[in-house]
This record gives C-alpha cells, structure tokens and sequence, in this order.
C-alpha cells in the first residue's frame, strides 16, 4: 500500500502529538508537534521516545497557539493538504468532539433519572471538551444547566464569559500547560450556534478577530452565554492548594489541570444540583508540580515509568510555517 501520510494528535498530550505506543500503522506517517520546552518532562518523553520510523516528533520554539496556527495555514492550504492527505485527531478534529459527546450524556443521564439537572466543570484551554459539553446540553434540554469554564491565568475563555470579549493576551506559563493557550481553535464552532448558526457572519467575525485580536458581544448575546457557561480563573497558587486541600481531604492526588477544574467547581458550587468535574491527566504526568503541592512525588504508573532511559528523537524548528512544511515534504515519502 503506497505511504499516506496523516497528521495525528493525541489526547493528553500538549501540541498536535500522537504517541499512543500502539503498533505503527502501515500507509501513515505521524507529525508531533509540541510547544518547545512548555510541557512537562513526561509530557515531552511521551512523545520524544516514540522512534518508530514513520513517527517524526517536532518541537516548536513558541507557544502552542504558535504552532497552531502554522496548522491551520497548512490545512488551508488545500493543494497542501491534498498532496499529503493532512487529517488531524483531537479537538482540531470533530471526530473528537463527537466521542467527548458520549460521556457527558451518559453522565447526565444517570445524574438527572429522578428529575432535576448537572452541572459540569471542564479545565479548558483549546474549547474542545467543554464544546462537546454544549453539544450535549443542546441534545438533552433540561438536564445540563451550566458549564463552567476553567481557565488557568491564561484567561481568555473567562473574560469572554465575564465580560462579554473575547480578547487575546498574553501566554503566561503555568503548572497546567495543556491550558496555556490564547487562542482557543474550537471557539468558532461555539461562535456559529451564538451567531443563530450564520455560518457567513461567523467567517467574517474570525476574520476580523484575526485581524484585530478582539471581539464584543451584544447584552443579548451576553446573556445567552451566561445562561449557558460559568467561569472561573484559577491562578497558580490556587492550583497547588486544591491539590494540596484535595489531597488532605480525600486521599486522591489531582493533576494540575483537573486541580484547575476542582477549584472552579467549587466557586460555582449548588448543593442543590449535582457537579461533575473532568479529570484530564495522571498527576505523575506533572510530578513537579503535585510534589510541591502535597511535599512527595505521585506514584508512577508502569506505562510512564522508565521513560527517561527511553532513546528519543526529536527536531527542534522555529514557529514557522514555511519550516514544518519543508520537513513534511522532505519526510513523507
């Protein structure tokens, strides 16, 4: 079968990756890309210690919305595309919207048999997973009430929900960095039902964000998003004390970013409705960061251990296009 190279991501890992260890796939060759030196050490071993021969692990000096966007230039490349039949996995892809689908309806399901309603909180960066909470939400009315948004300090999808902007700042690092991102890639499909699914106004309001980095929002408009989200902007040191507090309390360790999810969780409490919050990672995946929360590292599961005297491969590149398309070219035959 002649090589079809794809472009994967993979769940948990930071920036357009794909490093399952399972068997390589004969006809497809994988990118993985991630933000250079703003993931955690295990997060880069993942990917770096994956060596097969069509398997090329990029690390991109910037920022994950750095190296995003140089995705999306390559996927609206369309003769690019073409050529070397590009396909993403992750949020990027709707496949993964849809598989995210599944868990929040069953949640509600089960939650909300008696009557009433759920909330849910979803630490989240890209709008991914909180997306597929709206989808979820449109398909059984009356039984999700609110999702709340939790954001680390890089508050973009906050201030939307509080202020009624979306507005990009700085990307500050922090001890969540699968939510160190400015600008969220799923945005504008939340934007399209907002926008009474006016596909045409939502083009012309993604392009003038890109544009002008900033978008407003009527008081009608506000007040649809706020029926729908809550948010919360979890900082650094609220991140360690959750994990900490969580810890003392239960005996469970949380990973930042679901630490991120928990504190939000708890700004938004109602005794009366049910709150489910998402776990996005093993802490051991962030040992740095629950050791400093609770005073001892996680315990190591057996499928992240011994990775650092894993051989590993990786090219480091400039956040530009024009680089990883070249390494594409050169390497996906």
């Amino acid at each position: 079968m002649p090589k079809s190279p794809r472009w994967c991501r993979r769940a948990g890992c930071t920036f357009l990756s794909c490093s399952t260890g399972l068997p390589c796939k004969e006809g497809i060759n994988i990118f993985i890309l991630h933000p250079y030196k703003r993931v955690s050490a295990v997060q880069e071993l993942q990917m770096t210690t994956v060596i097969d021969a069509n398997v090329f692990n990029l690390a991109i000096r910037g920022t994950f919305d750095d190296g995003q966007a140089i995705v999306k230039t390559l996927f609206n490349d369309i003769p690019f595309k073409q050529q070397y039949h590009l396909g993403a996995v992750n949020s990027i892809n709707w496949a993964r919207i849809v598989a995210q689908v599944v868990y929040y309806v069953y949640a509600a399901l089960q939650l909300t048999r008696q009557g009433g309603m759920v909330d849910f909180s979803v630490p989240t960066g890209n709008f991914g997973d909180i997306f597929a909470g709206f989808v979820a939400r449109k398909l059984l009315p009356g039984r999700i009430r609110h999702l709340v948004l939790a954001t680390n300090e890089n508050d973009l999808l906050t201030r939307f929900v509080a202020n009624g902007e979306y507005s990009l700042g700085r990307v500050v690092q922090t001890y969540s960095p699968s939510m160190d991102i400015q600008v969220a890639s799923n945005f504008e499909r939340y934007l399209y039902y907002l926008y009474a699914e006016d596909a045409v106004r939502t083009q012309e309001a993604m392009r003038s964000f890109a544009q002008t980095g900033r978008l407003l929002f009527s008081e009608a408009e506000k007040k649809e998003i706020r029926q729908t989200f809550k948010a919360a902007s979890v900082s650094q040191q609220q991140t360690l004390a959750t994990i900490r507090d969580f810890n003392r309390e239960t005996g469970y360790v949380l990973d930042p970013h679901t630490a991120v999810g928990v504190c939000a969780a708890l700004a938004h409490l109602d005794r009366e409705v049910p709150m489910v919050c998402l776990a996005t990672a093993h802490p051991a995946k962030f040992g740095a960061a629950v050791q400093e929360a609770i005073g001892k590292p996680p315990e190591m599961p057996a499928n992240l251990a011994g990775l650092e005297k894993k051989p590993a491969r990786c090219e480091v590149l400039d956040a530009d296009v024009g680089q990883v398309k070249a390494f594409i070219e050169k390497n996906a035959c």
